[in-house]
């Protein structure tokens, strides 16, 4: 009986603190496909986030994928932030993707390779309401090709 008993309290404690280890500060993490692996600049990713407690900090990142055969070691965006209250916010940022020998960044799995890059961080929501956060492709190509998909992640930090 002994023996029952301890098992099943091992058990338990590796489910309870699995279960606790899962929790995430996520407020909203998307991800869209792109068609054929080609973003164009109309296909904008978009995320409305729901922001309760503004007085909390925030972090905004760029989930990106692309393929092997992406042509640049760097990409530009924009992201558009806009809100209750708020005027439109464009701002314009870089991400070097590739090593000047080629050698990607990103995470590889396969012929795949993904990023996670900060847009803002610290970033504290100017009220509460419901807030539109838009990414969309500001390079040369349009399309540009060989990427795969893009998403949008909100976390709070405190």
């Amino acid at each position: 009986m002994k023996k029952i008993n301890l098992f099943v309290w091992i058990a338990s404690s590796i489910l309870i603190t699995g279960i606790a280890g899962c929790t995430t500060n996520n407020v909203i993490d998307t991800n869209v496909e792109l068609s054929q692996r080609n973003w164009s600049y109309v296909d904008k990713v978009k995320a409305i986030v729901e922001i309760k407690e503004p007085a909390k900090a925030y972090a905004l990142k760029f989930k990106l994928r692309h393929t092997a055969d992406y042509r640049y070691s760097n990409i530009f965006v924009l992201m558009h932030l806009s809100g209750p209250g708020s005027t439109k916010v464009t701002r314009r940022y870089e991400y070097r993707l590739a090593e000047s020998d080629g050698q990607w960044l990103g995470k590889g799995s396969g012929n795949l390779y993904t990023y996670v890059l900060p847009l803002l961080s610290n970033y504290h929501f100017p009220q509460a309401g419901k807030y539109t956060i838009e990414i969309e492709q500001n390079m040369r190509d349009n399309p540009l090709k060989e990427v795969s998909d893009a998403g949008i992640i909100v976390t709070t930090l405190n």
